[in-house]
């Protein structure tokens, strides 16, 4: 069990690497975030494990809320602060690159950690970045999780926020030296299937999920049925958006998967993200009859993600 910095246990697993005979400084560890109603012991997370192990060691854990773990979901929010819990656990293990690898909702997690944990040497702390537009919505409003369609931001420009936007209070994550001075800044990053922004309720899965985060309702269907644990209170302000963060990570190598038959998220999402990053040190694949996130994922896949991870971390 790993502790977060605002006090959430997260349960976690590590599989050392394959190779024998040599530290773990030599090797890279994945640290992987399932997507939204996943958790450690999930089929699809334990064969995406499977699979990046056959080339490195991995670190899997269950978002709060998910599985095991404590707390209630917040849907990308605060679940930045689980992934950097799972990443200083890497350093402390004594791995010395560390990327992360997140699927749908871990995609957008894996980018907006690695926009707030950045490396102190080689950009500006976060309070310096331009603030755009807040929306403000007031604490313990519902729909404040994924709003409604016309709060849809359809420009990297509409939201850039500060640390005290995504985390609700000041001091948590400060600057970009948080990250960096305690090991939470990862070396390399992969999203998969991950929304450029928040709201959209352009497909019917997408329409189903909103119902599932922010009805009465759903959620219970959520919490029996998915076993997942949904935050009823919502966002009060809305959380630094994944096409916001995006070019805020360079120069962490950032690499985005996404299918052309995903249900959820259509191509204008991974272009978005990919049009706003850093061009220079980013990458963009679109994969043909790929579906969505680690349930569709096949070997071959996971099998060059994880080399990539290998040679960009």
């Amino acid at each position: 069990m790993l502790l977060t910095d605002d006090g959430v246990s997260i349960e976690a697993r590590y599989a050392p690497s394959p190779e024998g005979g040599a530290e773990p400084y030599d090797h890279l560890a994945l640290v992987v975030g399932h997507g939204f109603s996943g958790a450690l012991e999930r089929p699809a997370l334990r064969r995406v494990a499977l699979a990046f192990h056959q080339r490195t060691a991995v670190i899997t854990f269950s978002f709060r809320g998910h599985g095991r773990s404590g707390g209630r979901s917040t849907v990308g929010d605060r679940e930045v602060l689980d992934l950097a819990a799972a990443v200083r656990w890497a350093r402390r293990l004594g791995h010395r690159r560390v990327a992360t690898v997140g699927f749908s909702m871990g995609g957008s997690v894996v980018i907006r950690q690695a926009a707030l944990y950045r490396k102190a040497d080689v950009i500006q702390p976060l309070q310096d970045v331009h603030q755009g537009e807040r929306t403000g919505r007031s604490a313990g409003r519902t729909d404040g999780v994924l709003g409604t369609p016309g709060d849809v931001l359809e420009t990297p420009g509409d939201v850039l926020g500060t640390p005290r936007d995504v985390l609700g209070t000041p001091g948590e994550v400060t600057d970009a030296s948080a990250g960096s001075a305690d090991g939470a800044a990862p070396d390399a990053v992969v999203a998969v299937s991950s929304p450029a922004r928040w709201y959209y309720r352009g497909t019917a899965p997408m329409r189903r999920l909103h119902w599932a985060i922010t009805r009465p309702t759903g959620r219970l269907v959520s919490r029996y049925g998915l076993r997942t644990r949904i935050d009823p209170r919502g966002w009060a302000v809305d959380p630094l958006s994944p096409v916001a963060a995006a070019p805020l990570i360079a120069p962490t190598p950032l690499l985005i998967v996404h299918g052309d038959r995903d249900p959820y998220f259509p191509l204008d999402h991974p272009r978005m993200l990919a049009s706003a990053a850093d061009p220079s040190t980013s990458e963009l694949w679109i994969e043909p009859g790929y579906g969505h996130a680690e349930t569709a994922a096949s070997p071959d896949l996971l099998t060059r993600i994880a080399d990539w991870a290998a040679a960009h971390a």
